[in-house]
């Protein structure tokens, strides 16, 4: 999941006002009733963006965790993760064998924030309408396999799916089935800026400056009925541009908590000696991190330029040098905590195996050293971006078989960039929409991809994307997760290099810090409250 070609200031007349209400910048101190959580996503609203928070075009980890505070879904994942279980229904099923046919019935009572009633139409006309607005950088390749939506009375919606999905309650869950209002909502267009109106458990206003949403103020929505349970009745977001700022606002008080992203001196200081009064919590954590290719481009159009790219590099070298604790090797797209996870590149390949790397360049006939540039975003994935790049640079160069260079650009630039193909090779993140592996793989393989890749493989497409999603039991997809997972690792359109791991720190006083961010990057900001935190 991600994003954002133009200047800022095209933007200025599609967000909402600044809101003097907020208070200063500065903000409230640890004393202070309102629970104030740093993040350093960006917020940005401008020509080639203009809808940041609309369930149709949001589709990037900190978009969707404003969206998860305000919007209701259908179903959402549980405290502990598994399954997804009913959020805004009160219960959903499949109503066939073949997983074809998937029936939800609404909680009674439900309001939209300002007091409308919420009903089964207005599930179908938010499906809908996410389908055929089908914004290029949305998230409407998350509900491509629903066919019709059916609305039964008021309470009562089926969806009618194209081919069997085993997946679709969990994608029920991500804010691209977040339900809206047509009251408030266009069906055919975008609804621009930073404004947002759902049913969920806090209503948000922003505070905007320079085209940017600096923070976020959430407030209990005493009309939301769900299936969370909110442990504070005002919270806030507040964006910093380093991870350094972030972390001095911690140690001053003006933040309660500091999420993503730490950086990864950040995390080792913290785990070897944490200032008075703050602690820092480990969490499980599902984003990888990747090289992507656009295999049409001369440099790697050839597979075995991608192979030995694939042999040489050490993964274990790059995030013991830039990452540390912060990081794991990953060897395929699916992570080990997945289930379905198979070491396919490692079983392939190996780790940093320069002469295998020579001989795949070698067979092809290619011309050593292969020159190419890495192309990254400078200001999307957190500090040690940058370092990542310049190590893998200096590990491949130092194989004599690759002349690398390395490029940064801002992510306003550099996604739509890669999308329209420009860079041969580049470094992307992926925080999953839900946990599970067809979400790590059909994103990157299936037509209309996420990554925009020309990159096609047939039997993936017609054969194991559809066999994978008939099984409810996943452990009967494993056999078609694992080929697919084979298969990237032959072909090589992703490079996979590494799994995070997730940290927050918190201060002292503050509770619900370990079940504030789920697996997934989830932000649950109705799990914080106050009192003696452990």
């Amino acid at each position: 999941m991600n994003r954002k070609t133009m200047a800022l200031t095209a933007a200025a007349g599609l967000l909402t006002p600044a809101l003097t209400a907020c208070g200063s910048t500065s903000g409230a101190g640890a004393g202070s009733g309102t629970i104030v959580v740093g993040t350093t996503d960006r917020f940005e609203a401008a020509e080639y963006a203009p809808a940041p928070l609309d369930p149709a075009y949001a589709y990037d980890a900190g978009t969707w965790n404003i969206l998860r505070q305000t919007v209701q879904t259908l179903m959402h994942t549980p405290r502990g993760g598994g399954s997804p279980v009913p959020e805004a229904a009160s219960a959903c099923r499949f109503t066939d064998t073949g997983n074809e046919s998937y029936r939800c019935v609404l909680r009674p009572g439900l309001t939209f924030a300002d007091g409308t009633p919420l009903t089964a139409q207005d599930v179908k006309f938010s499906i809908e309408r996410v389908l055929a607005i089908k914004d290029e950088n949305g998230p409407s390749s998350l509900l491509s396999t629903v066919d019709t939506v059916e609305t039964k009375g008021t309470d009562t919606v089926v969806f009618h799916l194209k081919t069997a999905d085993a997946t679709f309650p969990q994608k029920l869950s991500t804010p691209a089935a977040g339900i809206v209002s047509a009251k408030k909502y266009d069906a055919k267009k975008l609804r621009t800026g930073f404004s947002v109106d759902g049913s969920g458990p806090y209503t948000m206003k922003a505070e905007v400056k320079d085209n940017r949403l600096v923070r976020a103020v959430f407030t209990k929505n005493p009309r939301y009925k769900g299936d969370l349970k909110l442990q504070n009745d005002k919270a806030e977001l507040r964006t910093f541009d380093e991870s350094d700022a972030m972390g001095k606002a911690l140690e001053r008080g003006t933040v309660h908590m500091a999420a993503r992203t730490l950086s990864p001196a950040q995390i080792t200081e913290l785990s070897a000696k944490p200032p008075k009064g703050i602690k820092l919590v480990p969490l499980p954590g599902l984003e990888i991190r990747y090289l992507g290719f656009n295999t049409d481009a001369p440099g790697v159009k050839d597979k075995a330029v991608r192979q030995a790219l694939a042999a040489a590099v050490d993964r274990r070298a790059l995030i013991s040098k830039v990452y540390g604790a912060a990081a794991q090797p990953l060897y395929s797209l699916v992570p080990t905590t997945v289930s379905g996870h198979v070491n396919s590149f490692f079983n392939k390949y190996g780790e940093a195996n320069t002469a295998k790397a020579a001989d795949l360049l070698k067979a092809a006939g290619i011309k050593t050293p292969v020159k190419l540039t890495l192309n990254y975003t400078n200001d999307h994935y957190g500090d040690g971006t940058a370092a990542e790049f310049e190590a893998l640079k200096t590990q491949l160069n130092s194989t004599q078989l690759f002349d690398i260079t390395v490029q940064g650009t801002d992510w306003a630039a550099f996604r739509p960039a890669q999308k329209k193909g420009d860079y041969a090779a580049y470094g992307l993140g992926w925080f999953p929409d839900y946990p599970d592996a067809d979400n790590f793989l059909a994103p990157f393989l299936e037509q209309d991809n996420f990554l925009g890749t020309p990159y096609a493989n047939t039997t993936v497409r017609t054969k194991l994307i559809p066999e994978s999603r008939r099984a409810v039991d996943r452990g009967v997809a494993g056999p078609a997760i694992a080929e697919m997972q084979d298969i990237v690792a032959e072909d090589v359109p992703v490079l996979p290099l590494w799994q995070g791991k997730q940290y927050v720190a918190a201060r002292d006083g503050i509770t619900g810090v370990e079940w504030s961010v789920n697996a997934i990057s989830d932000l649950q900001l109705w799990e914080l409250g106050r009192g003696v935190s452990g």
